[in-house]
């Protein structure tokens, strides 16, 4: 295992630590507020005040719970579970169950309110992260260990940096460049380490989210596409952020999106080309960079679809929610929502059939100078 790997892996823990503790405002609202969050089992419910009213119910029912955590272990309390009548959000509990319990105290530490707020899947959520940590580091070995690294460090940038701020009023657009940019450096050198795949990868990948952003910028302007289309982007205007720029975000989310498989692609060709140029260290540029185009034209042709799918597997119901309402194919695709998507699938997609040749000719230009500073 080369030293410069270990260094590197050990900065980025130290930044994945740093970056855990990184406080911001939305974090201490949320902890300065006077309730208790514990896990709870379901003991008994009373489902007699629940009315069914087509297929929604509405009501209220009523539940025995014992806390299984926190300062109030095995205290029983009874509590009220208001169905609002929305499919998504309302849950109707089964005695066994275990739910996620709000207790709400008053400035005398009294209980004022128990809200039993939905199902409890915060273990299955930890025991599902472990086991894939698990499979990551046995797969991968000590790639595997970078690989999750990068993978804690990408989701700390995003909780701690990204959406805060972008709450706070910054930038979309830069904010979101910046991150992904932050991203790509950590993600790409720690699983390929200092070297001269590592840096193809780095460099052809940020050409292609570059060109990303550019068309993102100027397609959703063009279809003159708002950023409301976001889900629940209109209740976050309503809950006192009504300064956010959502089109802006809008198109810091196609870039985001597709940052990934750009990063793959980019990866696979530094990755295919740097073996060549171990098998026949006397291959000439346009040689070197013409096999790195082949293998582009062999991986981008799946990563595309990939995009593609990703995106339709996100707003199937509402594609099958116009289908189902008779609405023409041609007023489909005009649909702001549906063009929302297809602007996201097309501008990644574009980025990534072009981080191929970029990522080959700038490769093949890396390891060939190399070779020549070498003699």
């Amino acid at each position: 295992m080369p030293k410069k790997d270990k260094y590197v892996a050990l900065f980025f823990a130290i930044l994945c630590v740093v970056l855990y503790f990184w406080p911001n405002k939305y974090e201490i609202r949320a902890t300065s507020q006077k309730a208790i969050r514990c896990k709870g089992e379901v003991l008994k419910v009373d489902n007699s005040d629940i009315h069914q009213k087509g297929i929604i119910k509405i009501g209220t029912q009523e539940v025995v719970l014992k806390i299984l955590n926190g300062p109030y272990k095995g205290k029983i309390f009874k509590a009220t579970n208001q169905l609002m009548g929305y499919v998504d959000r309302d849950k109707i509990f089964q005695p066994g169950d275990l739910a996620l319990v709000v207790i709400s105290l008053n400035h005398n530490n009294e209980i004022v309110y128990i809200n039993p707020q939905d199902i409890y899947r915060i273990d299955l959520e930890l025991y599902l992260f472990l086991a894939f940590a698990l499979s990551v580091v046995l797969f991968g070995g000590w790639v595997g260990v970078k690989a999750l690294l990068s993978f804690v460090f990408s989701a700390l940038v995003l909780g701690k940096i990204l959406i805060p701020y972008i709450l706070d009023g910054v930038n979309p657009i830069l904010l979101s460049l910046g991150v992904v940019i932050i991203l790509t450096t950590s993600i790409v050198f720690l699983v390929a380490g200092p070297t001269r795949k590592g840096l193809a990868a780095f460099l052809g990948s940020l050409l292609g989210i570059a060109t990303t952003c550019v068309l993102a910028l100027w397609i959703t302007h063009k279809a003159k596409i708002h950023g409301a289309v976001m889900p629940f982007s209109e209740p976050l205007l309503y809950a006192g952020f009504a300064h956010l720029r959502l089109t802006e975000i809008f198109i810091g989310t196609i870039f985001l999106a597709a940052s990934g498989a750009v990063m793959d692609i980019a990866m696979d060709i530094a990755a295919s080309m740097e073996e060549i140029f171990c098998k026949k260290p006397e291959i000439r540029y346009w040689q070197l960079a013409l096999s790195g185009l082949r293998v582009g034209r062999a991986v981008f042709g799946t990563m595309v679809t990939t995009l593609l799918l990703a995106y339709c597997g996100g707003y199937l119901t509402m594609l099958m929610f116009f289908m189902a309402q008779g609405v023409p194919v041609f007023n489909m695709l005009n649909l702001v929502y549906v063009s929302a998507e297809i602007i996201k699938t097309i501008a990644g997609s574009f980025g990534l059939v072009l981080t191929a040749p970029f990522t080959a000719l700038i490769g093949a230009w890396i390891i060939i100078k190399n070779r020549e500073l070498a003699k």
